[in-house]
């Protein structure tokens, strides 16, 4: 058998399909084996794999194993001449086996190769080709330099930039997101180290390849796409520590006894600063937008007050202290936390979700203004006067910062993306059909011919693109991945790097298109628009829902107590809801509930009570309740579920 292709996957259902398709197209005349190994995804991976791609070996881990020890799982039963490591979020050309596989017969002194990686937009990925990580690389890439000076052979070595992306070269590290590797090199060196859980891996096998002189190869001679993120979020903690750690271990493991001191308090030092960065930028992320609000409307009380003061009373100061240090940030914080639960931080900004987060509000202020005692009610007019400058702020805040140009304050206008759809007319079609039903409001200007047809029907063909963009002012292209090529699409996309345009690929037969607009990002993901549970709109109505109707049933429960068979159990639900420990309704028992989003344990389940259903009901019932959330169906499963009990 010439190769085998090992795919570890956690969760990237749909990122892994197309991947899988791609494959299958590379793979075609060529004597191989395809495994992919799961790491307990919960999304319906496997399902999707035996439906779709039931020629795939898929090994099936009840827990996450990590990459290394998935890796070695289906490398110990592996039969091919060379062995492909390759990633679930990419897209690889038809030729790149082929290719890979003749360079490697034509030197035999290769251990490893790795290719050219692009990300969604087109752009080349630096690690694609790196050196050796010795504390001397390692510092000046912790420390930003060698971002800097990216083409120094001092300073650039950690990604090699001063080495032609063009051109074949010799390097030291490959990255494990496409690794080509020798098998008869792969068992001299050794399997993957389990010592690495995630992330050391690939720099570790590849270093091992030169210890035992063997040669590891950058190959541009052949293009894929790697989307990146979509597992781990860089940027998060959890990241910081298992990618520095990673470094720890290696250096541990292959450096002398002084420079793995070295560069264990380098790593260790770079792991502190960066959690704190991370933790930081964590932070100020999830508060920098509602603490703006506040000051700005603490800011207005501030001018607004006195102003009152004068006209109503004809002095200043006629207020106690009181009112500006607990009263007004009170009334500020219900408003921010309207705002919040009407979905007013969400991006993009939706005007009218911060405007009608800001009226509930003040209802609610002013419902609460009615039950204080005497001492603690100022002034009606000032909680109506707070109200309007409160809308005006939050509004002028947010147009502010959106005519600025930064992207936390892009606005939800309803504007529809333009885009065409390259492909034949029949899958086109369908790919149309699919987008309308999605979440976005697409523009589809048209279709473009994947090759030279002169047909009225499109808009012209791929040669013609680079002027189909101009011309239309496009901003997104949709690929059909049955009607073109993976090579000729990623041909087309480094062909108009540059302009401000999206990529997105539809594979044949699925009901998802697939892209991504940055290497750190984790991929945008169109898919038929349901009002699936996961929103999270929804997520803060069902909490919302399950604290309110907790506290009703605190504060009625003299009344309810002697009525309720079971009203111990019931009444520490309450604090278990109220705490956030379980919800009161969820899904049905004793089902399969992969591949739904997760929700707490539930009191109540959807299915009502009824413990006669059988299981394949059950799991229609949760499909339903996940796919399609309405809060009415928590009220009225809540409701029959309390009265049963009452009445039992």
């Amino acid at each position: 058998m010439e190769l085998s292709v090992v795919i570890v996957n956690y969760n990237v259902r749909y990122f892994l399909e197309q991947c899988l398709h791609a494959v299958a197209n590379a793979s075609r005349n060529i004597e191989s084996e395809v495994f992919v190994v799961d790491n307990n995804s919960v999304d319906g991976s496997c399902a999707m794999i035996r439906e779709k791609f039931p020629w795939v070996k898929l090994i099936e881990n009840k827990t996450n194993e990590g990459f290394s020890k998935a890796n070695n799982q289906a490398l110990r039963q592996a039969k091919g001449k060379y062995c492909l490591l390759l990633n679930p979020d990419t897209v690889i050309e038809e030729g790149t086996f082929r290719k890979c596989i003749s360079f490697m017969d034509e030197h035999p002194e290769s251990g490893a190769l790795g290719v050219k990686m692009i990300d969604g937009k087109g752009n080349f990925l630096p690690e694609s080709k790196r050196a050796l990580p010795t504390p001397s690389v390692a510092f000046f890439k912790i420390f930003g330099l060698s971002a800097l000076f990216p083409k120094s052979k001092i300073f650039g070595r950690y990604h090699l930039g001063y080495l032609d992306r063009d051109q074949i070269h010799e390097v030291e590290i490959l990255s494990g997101a496409f690794m080509f590797l020798r098998s008869e090199a792969l068992h001299k060196t050794g399997l993957l180290d389990e010592d690495f859980f995630m992330y050391g891996e690939d720099i570790d096998l590849s270093y091992r390849m030169l210890k035992e002189n063997y040669r590891n190869f950058y190959f541009p001679e052949t293009t894929i796409i790697h989307y990146k993120g979509e597992s781990t979020k860089k940027g998060s903690i959890n990241y910081v520590v298992v990618f520095y750690n990673a470094m720890l271990i290696f250096a541990r493991k292959h450096f002398s006894h002084k420079n793995a001191l070295a560069f264990s308090f380098l790593i260790n030092f770079a792991i502190y600063i960066r959690a704190a960065l991370a933790i930081s930028r964590r932070f100020v992320k999830r508060i920098y937008q509602p603490l703006i609000d506040f000051l700005l409307i603490f800011a207005g009380f501030w001018f607004l007050t006195p102003l009152w003061e004068k006209f109503r009373f004809g002095m200043s100061d006629y207020y106690p202290p009181v009112f500006y240090q607990l009263v007004v940030p009170v009334y500020i914080l219900i408003w921010l936390a309207s705002i919040y639960y009407s979905g007013g931080y969400e991006k993009p900004v939706r005007i009218w979700k911060v405007l009608s987060g800001q009226l509930s509000g003040t209802v609610i202020i002013l419902v609460l203004y009615a039950l204080l005692p005497e001492d603690y009610r100022f002034s009606r007019a000032l909680i109506l006067l707070g109200s309007l400058w409160g809308l005006l702020a939050v509004l002028i805040h947010r147009l502010t910062l959106y005519f600025i140009g930064l992207s936390d304050y892009e606005l939800a206008l309803n504007r529809k993306r333009r885009m065409v759809i390259v492909g034949f007319k029949e899958e086109a079609g369908r790919v149309s059909n699919l987008l309308q039903k999605t979440q976005i409001k697409p523009d589809i200007v048209g279709f473009v011919s994947p090759d030279e047809l002169d047909d009225q029907a499109y808009l012209g063909n791929t040669t013609q693109l680079p002027e189909i963009i101009k011309i239309h002012k496009l901003e997104e292209i949709v690929f059909c991945a049955k009607d073109i090529s993976s090579r000729e699409i990623i041909r087309i996309m480094t062909r108009v790097t540059g302009i401000a345009i999206d990529f997105k690929i539809a594979p044949p037969e699925s009901l998802s298109i697939i892209g991504s607009n940055s290497i750190n990002t984790a991929g945008d993901l169109y898919m038929i628009n349901f009002n699936s549970i996961a929103k999270g709109r929804n997520r803060r109505t069902k909490r919302l829902f399950d604290l309110i109707t907790s506290l009703v049933l605190l504060f009625s429960w003299p009344f309810l107590f002697a009525f309720l068979k079971s009203y111990r159990e019931n009444f520490g639900n309450i604090f278990r809801v109220i705490f956030s420990f379980r919800t009161w309704v969820g899904y049905c028992p004793e089902t399969d509930i992969s591949g739904l989003p997760a929700l707490k344990a539930s009191v109540f389940s959807a299915c009502a009570g009824e413990q006669e259903m059988d299981r394949e009901t059950r799991e229609k019932i949760n499909m339903e309740y996940a796919r399609d959330y309405k809060i009415y169906n928590d009220f009225s499963i809540f409701w029959r579920n309390i009265f049963k009990t009452i009445n039992s």
